[in-house]
């Protein structure tokens, strides 16, 4: 059995039953360079991060979407860090994450990254359902990327995520391919749950 098969179905050891999307939901880093997400269904991944709980409705979540091959996707790639840049270049979409910090001229908004958080997190679930994966990276320059995207004071550049389809993990550097397939591990729930009364 191939490794690209081996780590399809790489689900999690669950200390009790969670829906299969979210037990099968994992980050890959090897994705296939020459797939293309057709415009339908990236727009139903959107659709459901609009869709996502909102404080007050506020829905402060933003998002920059790049494809492959487009001068939006090289200007998040250049963004990255060294270790992201070196296998986020295959991925079909980079879509960074933007909070809006601001309610009003006069407010800030205390939940626009939490919001923005639950908004990606449904992005990642719907496309987890659509048969593709996602990585979110914190390794970047959000002053490069909010520079090069005109960003206002109050968007925050949060997160950045690859999304695409699962490519060859032989293809990538020998470090990341063995993180490829590294057993997946979690915490105890226990440790987690600083009260459970």
């Amino acid at each position: 059995m191939s490794l690209i098969t081996d780590t399809v179905n790489r689900s999690a050891d669950t200390e009790a039953p969670i829906l299969p999307i979210l037990a099968e939901r994992w980050s890959p880093r090897g994705f296939d360079a020459e797939a293309v997400i057709d415009e339908d269904t990236l727009t139903t991944i959107l659709e459901a991060a609009r869709w996502a709980p909102s404080a007050s409705n506020i829905q402060p979540a933003r998002f920059i979407v790049a494809r492959r091959g487009s001068s939006a996707f090289d200007t998040i790639h250049d963004a990255l860090a060294g270790f992201n840049r070196a296998w986020a270049d295959a991925a079909s979409v980079l879509i960074v994450g933007v909070a809006e910090l601001n309610i009003d001229a006069e407010r800030e908004n205390p939940w626009a990254k939490y919001d923005l958080g639950q908004a990606v997190a449904h992005l990642s679930i719907q496309a987890q359902h659509e048969g593709l994966h996602t990585h979110q990276m914190g390794g970047f320059d959000p002053a490069a990327l909010g520079a090069a995207f005109d960003l206002s004071d109050d968007q925050a550049v949060v997160t950045v995520t690859a999304l695409g389809m699962l490519g060859d993990p032989e293809l990538l550097p020998e470090e990341l391919r063995k993180r490829e397939s590294a057993p997946r591990t979690r915490k105890p729930l226990s440790e987690l749950l600083l009260v459970d009364a």
